[in-house]
């Protein structure tokens, strides 16, 4: 074995591969041989006479000692090693092996604190860093890192030598590598080592790299940034109280003569460094430091360093009173910066309407979350000031920046308590309580002048959001001011917007004041009967009211009033007594439009409860639904007599939106009995579990929505039974026998007994969301129902054109069901789409349908828990584009177009990301696009088109290859003269204003002179959203220079 090795290592001296090295500490690892051996083997080498040779064989044992299971390494063995290494540091042939070695020995187990204490001494004595490259130096940083990791106490009982050592070896090193070890035991120093006498000896082998100026370069491999090297050095500047009185003189040349960047650095530096250095330091150093701050916080070069410098100035203030706090009992004990930056700051708030007093208030905010004494005085200085000044007669015209500053003051106090909003503060412990009533007095004068009232509205409400400063008697008095405002204010929008988010504010923790005063008045203002046509005044305070009901009523005692209240108007307006009849005119659009408003309100509300995730929503399932569903029959089944609003088309689609987000919020279970009912009104007739409400349906009539002969206003109300089923969940069954037969009939009533788009519409997301759920259990409708319908009312070219419009769409929802659920059949579907591009009469529909299939819509989605499988866009878009672009080139110009059609429709459905490589293969196609004659499609290829430049960069090949098309086909598309629809004469001058920002100037500059001139007749295009794009594509290309 021993021969084994010594050929290993002859083997290695010669070639130096990493395989000897390998199988030596391999054979070490399995016991065959010991260190020993090796060393043996190696012994010619490390005595040699040659300096190569003697290198070499110290490398190799330090390279297989790296290798090598700590456990192999004994106690004998790490002695006599650590001993071989700390000689081989004294030949400077071999000091670089041997330096290696000592990395791998110091992290050993069996590495005593002799040992660290021999190598120490070996390092400080032979090693001398400023003949070493960084590599080198690196690893003598490792190595006394290592050591002062293990062996702290060893090296605490060397005293000065060591301190005084590794001062000088870490002197001058500029390395960022080297750097972030050196910090690293320049902090264990100052923090656990007696450096007292060599204080100034460590301040300046530290603070010489502040601020750390470093750059990482381009790719860096060894990833340090500047941000970890200045992290690194804060660590070691605030590790140790002695520091402060050499670095606050530093601190403060560089506020005051440094750059920007530098005096960011030194105010981050000083927030975590103050603390450390003391309260003795920073008050002897406060008005110095004080008048640096000041400079950035009332001079400001820009708000990044203002707001550290008041950060800074908080910290000062901080660390010189708060170690005093406890023993502080009244706010007239505080002497020193606080109360002279304080009275500085006040004297400045003589004049409210000075920009400098915007600065002042800044730092009374700022002194706000100091300390509590600190904060009370401030407050005691601050708020009768500012009270008095709003009062004076002779302010009047600075009323408003007065309560500005108040209502920053106010904030500042409030934001000082709100560490722990659980924790209710103790009474008479809220900074703000001496001063509540005057504050509270001033603020409610302010409200009632326009010019005031925006910021005493941002007083109240932070007063209001105080904890424990006003009584809910108080409360109420700020809600009565607020309604006041609220009442008069006819166009300031922008007052009553914030009146409202007050309002809204004290809803969330005392909603019965609102409830009581502001509803009242509100509900007051809406009227029973809606205002004639000509009453235009009337309908916008309607709607003004509205908003801002919608506004306040999320919080579920307010919106439970909503409810009550706005179904009673729906009542009074849908269903008007019979004097009012007598007076009603058969102009019903005025009550539609107020209803459309009230039903909209209700549908706002709810959607953003959801959207908070408010749990009363389901219980409007019994308190809202039935209601309606009561009111809509009862209206379609009188309509068969006389005229009734509620069978207005747009109050069906938003009352259809409300039964849906309701049902969306309940569980399975309570689906399951919503929707029994629901079936049994619509398939039986039988009403009386569904609609519940102060009409009573008639008993004389039927509700028959799905016969063919039922009336129109009957058969619209199908919307309501897809609304009810599209949200349900798969676990929710339908109380039916054969479901296969449900949607038959379903399917053949669109075809044969749907009057109009709203039927058909509702009855396809019916049958949609049935077949998403359950599609498993339905393979016969999917096989034969499905095939006989695209036979029948599709493929067949006797049936007229619309209606096979009609059943493509259908086809195409039943399509998008199967599909997004990952089932097979949806891609057989789409094959019998493409076999209709030969039939010119629907080949554009047929294609409009295959990239609609996998678009967004409003039916299938993850809130109406629908079964939705992950990307099923994205493996559509790469089964069927390929197809598309395969047939879109080689086609004959009927079928050609008709593939063109379905590659704008699917680009415009699925993400970018899903088609963003094959755009070399699209651009030619899609240019050849911009000439069908259908203008949605050419508006869909442009935003498409744009959609594509604006992520690739300036450098844009594909762009470049195709910049004369693209630029004379835009041209063209924005002419009015040539192209009617304002939507693409938009689209195509935004992408005009694109391409010189996309594509590189001597790509274009041929086109510039013809752009610019043809631009400038669009200069007087009638619609003015398309001069407006004009104006700024023009600009653009003429600020385009090479």
């Amino acid at each position: 074995m021993t021969e084994r090795v010594g050929r290993l290592v002859r083997t290695w001296i010669a070639a130096e591969r990493e395989q000897e090295v390998e199988e030596v500490a391999t054979e070490i690892s399995q016991g065959n041989i010991t260190l020993l051996d090796l060393v043996k083997s190696l012994g010619e080498y490390l005595t040699s006479e040659e300096d190569d040779l003697r290198t070499k064989g110290v490398e190799f044992l330090s390279l297989v000692l790296a290798k090598c299971p700590p456990e192999k390494l004994s106690r004998q063995s790490v002695r006599v090693l650590t001993t071989f290494y700390c000689g081989k540091l004294e030949d400077t042939e071999t000091i670089i092996p041997a330096l290696k070695g000592l990395v791998t020995l110091t992290k050993l187990p069996a590495f005593a604190a002799t040992d660290a204490l021999e190598v120490i001494r070996a390092i400080f004595s032979h090693v001398k860093m400023k003949a070493l490259v960084q590599s080198q130096r690196f690893m003598v940083f490792t190595i006394v890192d290592n050591i002062v990791a293990r062996h702290r106490e060893a090296l605490k009982g060397m005293g000065e030598e060591f301190i005084r050592g590794y001062i000088t070896l870490a002197e001058g090193e500029k390395d960022p590598r080297n750097l972030m070890l050196a910090f690293a035991i320049d902090r264990v120093l100052l923090i656990e080592f007696d450096v007292q006498k060599h204080i100034e000896d460590l301040f300046n082998d530290t603070f010489c790299y502040f601020p750390i100026t470093f750059r990482p370069p381009p790719n860096d491999p060894y990833g340090i940034s500047a941000d970890d090297l200045k992290n690194a050095l804060r660590a070691c500047l605030h590790a140790t109280p002695a520091f402060g009185p050499l670095a606050i003189p530093l601190f403060l040349e560089k506020l005051t003569a440094g750059s920007p960047v530098t005096k960011k650095d030194t105010l981050e530096t000083l927030d975590i460094c103050l603390p450390v250095y003391g309260p003795a330091v920073a008050r002897e150093n406060a008005r110095k430091l004080w008048n640096c701050l000041k400079l950035e916080i009332f001079q400001p070069t820009d708000s990044v360093t203002e707001e550290k410098a008041l950060k800074t100035t908080q910290i000062l203030i901080q660390t010189i009173y708060a170690a005093s706090e406890h023993e502080r009992t009244d706010s007239a004990d505080i002497e020193g910066l606080a109360k002279d930056a304080c009275d500085e700051c006040i004297q400045i708030l003589r004049e409210p309407e000075k920009s400098q007093a915007q600065h002042a208030i800044k730092v009374l905010c700022a002194f706000m979350s100091t300390t509590p004494s600190v904060a009370r005085f401030t407050l005691a200085r601050a708020v009768p000031h500012l009270v008095k000044l709003f009062l004076n007669p002779d302010e009047l015209p600075n009323r408003a920046p007065t309560l500005r500053l108040l209502a920053d003051l106010i904030e500042a106090a409030r934001m000082s308590t709100a560490d722990d909003p659980e924790v209710l503060p103790e009474e008479g412990n809220v900074p703000l309580s001496p001063y509540k009533d005057e504050v509270l007095g001033v603020l409610t004068v302010g409200l009632k002048t326009p010019a005031s009232a925006l910021p005493a509205i941002d007083g109240l409400k932070s007063m209001a959001r105080t904890v424990g400063l006003l009584t809910d008697e108080e409360l109420g008095f700020v809600v009565h001011n607020v309604n006041e405002i609220l009442q008069k204010d006819e166009d300031e929008s922008e007052i009553s917007d914030a009146s409202l988010d007050l309002l809204s504010t004290i809803s969330a923790f005392a909603p019965a004041h609102v409830s009581r005063n502001t509803l009242p008045m509100l509900f007051t203002s809406l009227p029973d009967k809606a205002p004639p046509r000509d009453a235009e005044a009337d309908r916008i305070r309607y709607w003004r009211t509205l908003s801002y009901l919608k506004r306040l009523c999320t919080q579920p005692d307010l919106f439970e009033t909503l409810v009550v209240r706005l179904s009673t108007k729906l009542d009074l307006l849908c269903v008007p007594s019979p004097s009012a009849e007598e007076q009603a005119t058969d102009d019903l659009e005025p009550a539609a439009a107020y209803a459309h408003s009230i039903l909209k309100t209700l549908a706002d509300v709810l959607s953003a409860k959801i959207d908070l995730g408010h749990a009363d929503v389901a219980k409007y399932i019994d308190r809202l639904v039935p209601r309606l569903y009561n009111l809509f029959i009862y209206s379609a089944l009188l309509a068969e007599e006389r005229p009734m609003p509620a069978t207005d088309p747009r109050l069906l689609a938003v009352t259809a939106q409300i039964i849906t987000l309701i049902t969306q919020t309940l569980g399975a279970t309570r689906q399951e009995t919503f929707v029994k009912a629901v079936f049994a009104a619509y398939l039986d007739g039988n009403v009386s579990g569904l609609a519940e409400g102060i009409q009573k349906i008639p008993a004389d009539k039927k509700f028959t929505p799905l016969e063919p002969c039922a009336s129109t206003p009957q058969k619209n109300l199908v919307i309501f039974f897809a609304a009810a089923v599209i949200a349900l969940h798969k676990e929710v069954s339908l109380p039916v026998h054969d479901e296969t037969a449900l949607l038959n009939r379903l399917l053949q009533w669109t075809v044969t007994d749907a009057e109009n788009s709203l039927q058909r519409g509702a009855i396809t997301h019916l049958i949609s969301a049935i077949l998403n759920r359950h599609a498993d259990k339905l393979d016969a409708f999917l096989s034969t129902s499905v095939s006989d319908f695209f036979a029948a009312q599709i493929a067949n070219a006797q049936v007229p054109a619309d209606a096979r419009r009609h059943a493509i769409l259908t086809f195409t929802w039943i399509t998008k069901a199967l599909l997004v659920r990952g089932h097979s059949a949806a891609m057989s579907n789409v094959d019998r789409l493409f076999d209709l591009f030969d039939d010119e009469q629907v080949s554009w529909d047929a294609a409009r349908a295959i990239g609609q299939v996998p678009g967004p819509d409003k039916i299938l989605t993850k809130k109406n828990h629908a079964v939705i499988r992950v990307l099923y866009a994205q493996k559509y878009c790469n089964a069927v584009l390929p197809r598309i672009i395969e047939g879109a080139k080689t086609s004959q110009s009927t079928r050609q177009n008709a593939f063109l059609v379905a590659l704008a429709a699917l680009i415009k459905s699925v993400p970018k990301s899903t088609y963003v490589d094959q755009m070399p293969s699209l651009m030619p196609l899609l240019l050849r696009g911009l000439d069908l004659p259908d203008n949605e499609i050419r508006a869909s290829v442009i935003d498409t088109l744009q959609a594509a430049a604006t992520s690739n960069g300036k450098d844009n090949a594909l762009l470049a290859e195709h910049a004369s098309s693209l630029v004379s086909t835009m041209l063209k598309n924005s002419v009015v003269s040539q192209m009617p629809s304002a939507r693409v004469r938009v689209a195509a001058l935004r992408y005009l204003a694109t391409l010189p920002s996309v594509v590189r100037y001597d790509v274009l500059h041929p086109q510039k002179a013809t752009v610019i001139r043809e631009l400038a007749k669009v200069l007087d295009d009638p619609k003015r959203a398309v001069r407006k794009e004009a104006v700024e594509a023009r600009t653009n290309w003429f600020k385009f220079t090479g």
